[in-house]
């Protein structure tokens, strides 16, 4: 045994330094216990983390690792409050269940997302993007995090969902609590998931008397060949989960997105010289340093082995999407921001069944705001130290917490 297996990872898992910067921990797991029992923060549960890609793509495929942990988990797991919005609708929503019902779901929630509507989300996005590039312009120094990448993900949201924008902020507050990593703040998660549905409710209520162009509206209307329709608790469900999904990830895929490229100033050259890299550069961003830390929780429906290790029947798996993507087996030279690379696909959306639902149009947005700013303010920096930067303390989201930034030599002086 290596002198670095027995030290142990320079950081422990969900820890306060952990959240500043995972990627030294989760290089010594991989290389040293990458199937790794460690008690997660929350109730003192026994879980294990999973790190290297391959691993983490039969965590998110295989049907032993079940996304119902309602329905496998220990009771251990259960009391500790970590079986996701229990007591809500969304305890049973597309997220977090198996086949055959999210086959249904799934199969009901896609119909809308056709290539036309996609299209016109397109030119909603580019219309957003534009506005809020000429808000910044006229700061001249901004935050990325509040100022663009949060108005952009907020509107979108808004205009795609049918949504009252004043309620975003209220919404992202209600995400961070609903995931918490502060064991005395688990009590608050059942609340802020039922603000989420309570709100989505409103919402769906809304469209059914107001019908308009937007994706509610669609999913009201959605039936398939043989009449199926979302009832009502799915419908508020299925809502509650897209706004879930593209609010505050997207937002932090764009804020460490821009500071990737602010670390990497070729790079941010080539994105702009290069238009065409935008749609591969977002890929890359994504496998770099995506928004979304880990999937959410798997447990086994039986005992079984993965890379060696033997798991009991309803272990608590969480399978790391930011390790899996600096895996040096899968990606070459992973620690270094290529936006020309190509080669295997990143898990930043996840993989199997559950990927990300709205993967198109964050992709969509990611292209297109990303590549404009740079464009719009070639000389784009930081405003503050790079050691001043600071991520919130989440064991699912990796965002910073913000991003100042200044778009002249002049201002930086």
């Amino acid at each position: 045994m290596t002198p670095a297996a027995i030290s142990g990872p320079p950081t422990a898992l969900f820890s306060p330094e952990y959240y500043q910067n995972p990627y030294p921990t989760l290089t010594w797991l991989q290389e040293n216990s990458p199937v790794h029992e460690f008690r997660f923060p929350v109730g003192d549960v026994p879980t294990w983390i999973v790190t290297r890609y391959e691993d983490v793509k039969t965590v998110l495929a295989d049907p032993r690792y079940s996304a119902e942990a309602a329905t496998y988990a220990t009771p251990e797991f259960k009391a500790a409050g970590l079986v996701a919005a229990a007591g809500t609708i969304l305890e049973r929503g597309i997220a977090v269940v198996d086949p055959p019902v999210h086959t249904r779901l799934r199969r009901l929630a896609m119909k809308p997302f056709t290539t036309r509507r996609v299209q016109e989300w397109r030119e909603t996005v580019r219309g957003i993007v534009a506005r809020t590039l000429d808000e910044c312009a006229e700061r001249g120094g901004f935050d990325v995090m509040d100022d663009y990448a949060g108005e952009v993900a907020a509107k979108t949201l808004g205009e795609i969902l049918g949504f009252r924008i004043e309620r975003h902020r209220e919404l992202v507050e209600a995400l961070n609590q609903a995931f918490p990593s502060d064991p005395a703040l688990i009590h608050e998660a059942p609340a802020a998931f039922g603000r989420i549905c309570e709100y989505s409710a409103e919402l769906v209520a809304e469209k059914r008397l107001h019908p308009g162009e937007d994706l509610t509206s669609a999913l009201i209307q959605t039936s398939d060949d043989d009449g199926d329709r979302l009832d009502e608790d799915e419908l508020v469900g299925m809502v509650a989960a897209i706004i879930m999904g593209g609010s505050d990830t997207v937002r932090g895929f764009i804020g460490n997105a821009v500071l990737g490229l602010l670390d990497h100033p070729d790079q941010a050259g080539l994105l702009r010289r290069s238009p065409e890299l935008a749609g591969n550069a977002v890929e890359e961003l994504l496998r770099y340093d995506g928004a979304l830390s880990t999937a959410l929780f798997r447990v086994t429906t039986e005992e079984t082995e993965l890379a060696g290790v033997k798991l009991p029947a309803g272990a608590p798996v969480i399978a790391g999407l930011l390790a899996a993507n600096r895996d040096p087996r899968c990606f070459p030279a992973p620690e270094t921001l290529d936006i020309a690379r190509t080669g295997k696909r990143h898990v930043g959306f996840g993989h199997g069944l559950h990927n990300c639902m709205g993967a198109a149009l964050a992709r969509l947005e990611g292209e297109i705001a990303i590549h404009a700013l740079f464009d719009r303010f070639p000389d784009l920096a930081l405003d503050v130290p790079r050691d001043e930067l600071r991520y919130i303390d989440s064991w699912a989201i990796r965002r910073l917490t913000a991003l100042p930034v200044t778009t002249s030599a002049t201002n930086r002086a």
